[in-house]
């Protein structure tokens, strides 16, 4: 994915400016959740229609972008 920023806006007028695929009220959470959750592309794309396959790709290239960013804290636990 070149540029995710082609396939992604974010606009506190639209779904309260949660990361939306453009010209849709998709978020790129479901999108994640659905690949995270094991779907496949094809199976993505005919539960919302309206989705391109590059529209998958910037979802999940956009939460690349955000782990090199940010962090989510995961203690690490001492096994016993």
């Amino acid at each position: 994915m070149k540029n995710w920023r082609d396939r992604i806006a974010i606009d506190p007028r639209v779904c309260h400016g949660k990361p939306c695929i453009k010209g849709t009220r998709i978020w790129v959470s479901l999108i994640l959740d659905n690949v995270a959750a094991g779907a496949w592309e094809v199976e993505v794309l005919a539960a919302y229609p309206s989705l391109a396959a590059e529209d998958i790709r910037a979802a999940v290239a956009y939460a690349a972008e955000l782990t090199r960013e940010r962090f989510v804290d995961n203690p690490i636990t001492a096994e016993t």
